[in-house]
């Protein structure tokens, strides 16, 4: 009965983090593409590094060590592995965690430091490429203008700017997209909370396992 239950915990946990392996190599691989192509730009100049691409490299690549250690773990079935796993994912679930409270209480200065960051980089619009391409794709995307309103565009309103006297700025039509699928965006959420304590759970109910199958054959 044991060993049944050993060889089913191993290859749950192995399969389960074999997807998760390959899904992040695949953001991986478009983090990396929208960093060498840069289509996007930067949008907050006191934040260069915080670009789609740069975030994608940084999750892909947690993604893809944590899912190793837990393939590597639950196939060789060794325990060093596996707690490695398990505190790996512990430690990003309670980040995940204090970020969420961090977000909830210091939200009113997160929204008025994102309006300033705004603000600073529309006038670097015809001066800096890169924050161009960042803009037309936020314009073009959400069907915005400007940080508020086209008032904004101090010495002209681009092209990636729709056609329509009453368009809203970017800021608000962003904190319009959030609300409308915040609903998405919490189930996501929560469905990644859950999968990553199955997979704390698998790993500390197989850590056990291997104890008790070890002790069951005197070794």
């Amino acid at each position: 009965m044991g060993m049944s239950t050993l060889k089913l915990l191993k290859y749950v946990l192995f399969f389960f983090n074999l997807l998760f392996w390959f899904c992040g190599c695949c953001i991986l691989g478009f983090g990396i593409y929208l960093l060498i192509h840069n289509n996007l730009g930067v949008l907050f100049h006191k934040l260069p590094f915080l670009t789609l691409g740069n975030v994608l490299i940084i999750v892909g690549t947690i993604i893809m060590v944590v899912a190793f250690l837990g393939c590597m773990g639950s196939i060789k079935e060794n325990k060093c592995l596996l707690m490695s796993f398990f505190v790996l994912l512990l430690i990003i679930l309670l980040a995940e965690v204090t970020l969420a409270i961090l977000l909830f209480v210091y939200e009113q200065k997160l929204s008025k430091y994102v309006a300033e960051g705004l603000t600073e980089s529309i006038h670097r619009y015809h001066s800096d490429n890169s924050t161009k391409m960042a803009w037309d794709f936020i314009q073009s995307y959400l069907h915005c203008c400007g940080v508020n309103s086209t008032n904004n565009w101090k010495h002209g309103i681009p092209e990636s700017c729709p056609q329509d006297e009453h368009v809203k700025g970017c800021y608000v039509k962003a904190q319009q997209w959030f609300h409308s699928n915040f609903l998405y965006i919490g189930i996501i959420t929560i469905c990644v909370c859950v999968i990553q304590v199955l997979g704390m759970s698998f790993a500390l109910t197989l850590n056990c396992q291997i104890d008790k199958t070890t002790q069951a054959l005197g070794l």
